[in-house]
């Protein structure tokens, strides 16, 4: 019978040179902190203004919410990591970490589904949008992501605390995550890999095939409207369009295999659990003369 011998895992960490290391810890110090700053500063720019007050801006900022609490379960420990010699964590840490990534990885994606869905109704039913996406059906929508994101990470979660592992306890990665414990795990991980696979991977296409449609629709709704209408439609969904394509790419090209690890793994990681995140406000406020104007008027307040 497999027993597990483990208590604590050591991670390779980004990288094993100090002087690239000690250049790493400034850039995504400096990353995490933009992260931090700019999605506060579009939740709170939302809150307190009352022309950002449609169901895009109430799923914006959800989406920033996300973003802050998705790269906090991976960047301050790997900001750590960089300065410290020997890279620990426990094993209940190592799980909570893997529960946590995907619980707001997943919610992301979904969520971003749901802001997908919202474009669509809202030009290609303009009309009836107020009534199709009410204040109630965006709650519920959200409500739905966040326990989405959540029963794929208790799957997640559970596929990987059952494997035993017995030696070595070295994840040639930067944080935790399903794929490098399948590698240390002393037993068959076939199934269990082709479940964790089954698992991140239909979802990621699932929803980029839903975001996929939804913009085809919109595309073809457009062929009647007005080149003046047409780019104004547009222009309110290259944001999200650019969005979605840094965040499930990178996604669907780490979930969609089996228990396989390539070296470029961790710097795919890094693009979706940090660059993405820290990219999203930029994204969403130099492309939104709306947010702009409402920044502008919440610093001349506090001025």
């Amino acid at each position: 019978e497999n027993k597990n011998n483990v208590t604590e895992f050591i991670l390779h960490g980004l990288t094993q040179d100090k002087t690239v290391a000690k250049v790493c810890f400034s850039l995504f110090l400096v990353f995490y902190a933009t992260i931090i700053l700019g999605n506060l500063l579009i939740i709170i720019t939302i809150k307190t203004s009352e022309q950002l007050n449609s169901p895009m801006y109430f799923f914006l900022s959800y989406l920033s919410f996300i973003d802050i609490s998705y790269s906090t379960v991976t960047a301050p420990k790997l900001i750590y990591d960089l300065l410290v010699e020997k890279k620990t964590i426990s094993f209940v840490g190592c799980i909570a970490q893997v529960f946590a990534g995907h619980f707001f990885g997943c919610t992301e994606i979904f969520l971003l589904t749901v802001m997908a869905y919202d474009r669509c109704i809202a030009i290609c039913k303009p009309l009836h949008y107020t009534n199709i996406v009410n204040k109630h059906v965006c709650g519920g929508l959200v409500a739905a992501s966040w326990v989405g994101g959540f029963v794929h990470s208790v799957v997640q979660t559970l596929l990987a605390i059952q494997l035993p592992f017995c030696g070595p306890n070295e994840i040639d990665h930067y944080f935790c995550d399903v794929h490098p414990l399948l590698k240390l795990a002393c037993t068959d991980t076939y199934i269990i890999g082709v479940s964790v696979a089954a698992n991140s991977g239909v979802i990621s296409v699932s929803c980029f095939v839903v975001l996929v449609v939804s913009y085809a629709v919109i595309l073809v709704s457009l062929r009647t409207r007005s080149s003046e209408g047409c780019l104004k439609a547009l222009y309110t969904c290259t944001s999200h369009i650019t969005v979605v394509v840094l965040f499930l790419g990178p996604c669907i090209f780490i979930y969609m295999r089996p228990s396989t690890t390539f070296s470029a793994d961790k710097m795919v990681s890094v693009f979706y659990t940090i660059i993405t995140p820290m990219l999203n406000p930029l994204i969403y406020t130099l492309r939104n003369e709306e947010v702009k104007n409402a920044m502008k008027k919440l610093w001349s307040r506090k001025v």
